[in-house]
């Protein structure tokens, strides 16, 4: 059963009249699986740790194949938790301290509901 399915069952339970925005519901389920992977985690710890770095150091510190580390430094990017920036021919990650923060923000706030 789908996440919509339920909403719209637990509606129909309660008879109670509520909007859910399923776009910012979907949004949201995109950046938090975006931190909950362990090698996402790793890069992300990594890229911390050295300021700035390129995909090439990341891929053969951690010894991945150089599209794997691409495709998942693409999926954190796009859920805004790295920065890139243009050097010349390279293309350096940092860590977006601000999305770390609005995400620590958001969590805490839907844990003392």
């Amino acid at each position: 059963m789908s996440t919509y399915d339920l909403i719209l069952e637990a509606a129909a339970e309660n008879k109670a009249e509520f909007k859910v925005d399923l776009l910012s519901v979907k949004k949201t389920s995109l950046i938090l699986r975006a931190v909950n992977n362990k090698l996402r985690q790793t890069i992300l710890r990594l890229v911390a740790e050295n300021d700035k770095i390129t995909v090439s150091e990341i891929y053969s510190k951690l010894f991945l194949e150089q599209s794997v580390a691409s495709q998942h430094l693409a999926i954190l990017r796009k859920a805004g938790f790295v920065k890139t920036k243009r050097e010349g021919k390279f293309i350096y990650y940092s860590i977006n301290k601000q999305r770390f923060l609005e995400l620590n923000e958001f969590v805490k706030n839907i844990l003392h509901l």
